[in-house]
């Protein structure tokens, strides 16, 4: 479906719009349309012909699998093991009413990794296909059934909720989170993948998706991006571990330049649909590619972690990404980053890099275009701009992010360059300003660069290769060498007594 983002943005706007005025006449309260699906004795209907639970018996795509019902004798048709883990796969809100290709990914990914396992499929694509508002309010009625089978599993074959893993998708996310509120017991694990947000953000935590609702709760936010009050991803932090990859909003290779070039007829709805599910493609990543783990560090906010300064595993500070992702304790709601490639697989190597320059003039606008360049071992980066949230700092230590893709091995040499942007019309147009040559008074000064490598844990200091070229200005640039293990540390000043 192309373009789809347009309608989509209409729905979920008016969907929002229209719920808030059914609130206002009372006829969308919490439970109000359970309460209309209630028998006579008030007791839901577990048999509902509306909520489909579909266990996968092989990896063929086309096979329809085994459909458990309630109070049948289904499990031992569907092969169900009792004492393996059991995973629920909950899609969203849909448009076509029909299984979208990642369910597919997802699935197989699971079976590849954990063989023994069960993995179900809950289909509730007749309640999900509907209004906005009225599938916000069928996730409470679809986590209810969700909840019932498991009582039901536990009665007939004693299973264990530890070992139970429930992954929801955007509204998904959130019946997982009720079916975890309505189980008798705790359920092991809820993975979260780009929550939804509108209807969800900022509503009381018996009302989402919550850290209450499982053992573990683990999300990743790909979509928080806000467009006319509204984000198609939950923003606030909702489980004992939210994870931002990419800051939580432009994901690599979601751009609307790169959507055209990848696609005939591509555009807005495309980005939408790539940034979304760009957090169930990092689960199916992380099921793949174990060897290949990507790690997110805890950090207050994407503007410190971009400074490079989140780096630290001290404490479970650090974190894997996606399946792999470890319980972490006494901890709720803690915020981490990470930055990712375009595609699988996703995990990339970060540095942290210090870099004291020093500046014997007192020009504020000089603002360089700088790059460095890492060569390790057995591979190099390339070209990695500098970015620094505001102005570069003189006479003082300026820290920075910087990203490879590959793996470089042991890093070797730095090679510093400051681009020369003398002949940019913006330069020109602001030396004829000032009356001054661009290049006049551009001269910095670099010594060493202090470099803490995030996956490895591993401190370096670089010092110029030469030390009488430490000087650069636009269009030069400063190679440096390792020179020591560790970072220098300044001795303490003894207070005299």
């Amino acid at each position: 479906m192309k373009n789809t983002v347009i309608p989509l943005w209409i729905l979920v706007l008016s969907s929002v719009v229209l719920a808030s005025d059914l609130e206002k006449e009372g006829l969308f309260k919490d439970g109000a349309i359970a309460d209309l699906l209630k028998d006579e004795n008030g007791s839901h209907d577990t048999g509902n012909p509306q909520v489909k639970f579909n266990m996968r018996t092989s990896l063929g795509l086309d096979d329809e699998g085994c459909f458990i019902h309630l109070g049948k004798a289904s499990l031992q048709e569907c092969g169900f093991n009792a004492t393996a883990k059991t995973f629920f796969v909950i899609h969203g809100w849909t448009m076509s009413g029909m299984f979208e290709s990642w369910l597919y990914d997802l699935v197989f990914a699971l079976q590849k990794r954990e063989q023994d396992a069960n993995v179900i499929v809950v289909d509730w694509l007749t309640l999900a296909h509907r209004l906005y508002p009225d599938a916000v309010n069928n996730t409470r009625i679809v986590g209810h059934d969700i909840a019932k089978l498991l009582e039901w599993l536990k009665k007939e074959l004693t299973l264990p909720l530890e070992n139970v893993h429930m992954i929801g998708y955007s509204l998904g996310a959130h019946v997982a989170g009720f079916a975890g509120t309505f189980v008798q017991g705790t359920v092991g694990r809820i993975t979260g993948l780009d929550p939804a947000g509108p209807m969800f953000e900022g509503v009381e935590s018996d009302h989402r998706l919550s850290p209450d609702d499982a053992d573990f709760v683990d999300v990743l936010h790909t979509y928080t991006r806000e467009a006319l009050g509204v984000s198609i991803g939950i923003q606030q932090p909702v489980g004992h571990i939210d994870i931002y990859p990419n800051g939580g909003d432009f994901q690599p290779g979601c751009g609307l330049s790169e959507m055209l070039s990848t696609m005939a007829y591509g555009g807005i709805g495309d980005v939408v649909k790539c940034e979304h599910e760009r957090s169930v493609h990092l689960f199916v990543d992380s099921l793949l590619n174990k060897d290949h783990k990507s790690f997110a560090y805890q950090c207050t906010d994407p503007g410190r972690f971009k400074k490079g300064i989140c780096l630290s595993c001290r404490k479970n500070r650090c974190n894997n990404l996606g399946y792999n992702a470890k319980k972490m304790r006494k901890r709720r709601s803690c915020k981490m980053y990470l930055k990712t490639r375009a595609d699988t697989p996703f995990g990339g190597y970060h540095y942290q890099m210090k870099m004291h320059v020093f500046s014997k003039t007192d020009a504020e606008d000089i603002d360089p275009t700088l790059h460095v360049k890492l060569y390790g071992a057995s591979n190099d980066s390339e070209d990695i701009l500098v970015e620094l949230p505001g102005k570069l700092g003189l006479n003082f230590t300026n820290t920075f992010l910087a990203f490879t893709e590959e793996d470089i091995g042991d890093l070797l040499k730095i090679k510093l360059t400051w681009e020369d942007t003398s002949k940019s019309w913006s330069t020109f147009f602001k030396s004829w300003l000032t009356w001054r040559n661009p290049a006049q008074d551009q001269v910095l000064m670099v010594r060493r660069i202090r470099v803490k490598c995030g996956e490895t844990q591993k401190k370096f200091t670089f010092c110029a290769q030469d030390p009488d070229l430490t000087k650069i200005s636009p269009g030069n640039e400063i190679n440096f060498l390792k020179c020591r293990d560790g970072w220098e540390v300044k001795p303490r000043k003894r207070l005299h007594m």
